[in-house]
């Protein structure tokens, strides 16, 4: 895939092969994060898991300090009381089957987050096929199935993302924007290092980490200097 001039310039300010503390990489990230727009930061971890073991996957939400600097778009699936709960909690859309049914028939999908009441599960199982390769399922592991409506919602507005592996092993986490200031995006990355760590499998040997980088949405990847 061919390189902009821009990045390969960025590339020469950034030593491959050097692991970068955690100050002096996010002064970095944030110098070659400059692009026209306010570039999206983010974490990659390269997790020493078998993701073909069902044991060994890593699926959790996990809250970030400062939040992400996104606005998120949450899609609520209740009814009654607990649709009261969302609308009052600022989710942005609230519905059941009418939701479920804009999804699977005009391919709607103009939402960050979707939430579910475990009753609700009957109506949108039928759409696990599209929304699970996005990542957009309601699942009990996430967080996404719940009573507490009115936590979830507050949550994923306020910065909880989901820590989940792809199928390769890597977990990829926004942790801020380059408009954030140096101590915040730390925070925010310190606190995405310890809550992924926290999620260690029992059944992995050694260090969970093989590698962890943090980029810009147009920057290349600089490597993190990680203590576990």
């Amino acid at each position: 895939m061919k390189k902009s001039k821009r990045f390969l310039e960025n590339l020469k300010k950034v030593d491959i092969a050097k692991e970068y503390e955690l100050p002096e990489a996010v002064k970095l990230v944030k110098e070659i994060a400059n692009a026209k727009f306010d570039e999206t930061i983010e974490i990659h971890f390269w997790a020493n898991i078998d993701p073909k073991k069902a044991e060994q996957q890593i699926r959790s939400p996990i809250s970030l300090p400062h939040g992400t600097g996104k606005t998120v778009r949450v899609l609520v699936f209740a009814k009654g009381e607990k649709a009261e709960e969302a609308k009052n909690a600022g989710a942005d859309f609230i519905g059941a089957e009418d939701y479920a049914d804009k999804i699977a028939k005009e391919n709607w999908f103009d939402f960050d987050v979707a939430i579910a009441t475990p009753d609700m599960m009957r109506v949108i199982g039928k759409l696990g096929k599209v929304l699970g390769p996005r990542g957009l399922m309601p699942s009990p592991k996430s967080g996404t199935v719940t009573e507490d409506i009115d936590d979830a919602v507050k949550g994923f507005k306020l910065g909880r993302i989901e820590a989940r592996n792809d199928k390769t092993g890597n977990i990829h986490l926004v942790v801020g924007r380059r408009s954030f200031k140096d101590a915040v995006l730390q925070e925010n990355i310190e606190s995405t290092i310890q809550q992924v760590l926290a999620l260690r499998p029992s059944g992995v040997k050694g260090k969970l980490f093989k590698k962890v980088s943090l980029a810009s949405t147009m920057s290349p990847g600089i490597r993190l200097k990680v203590e576990e």
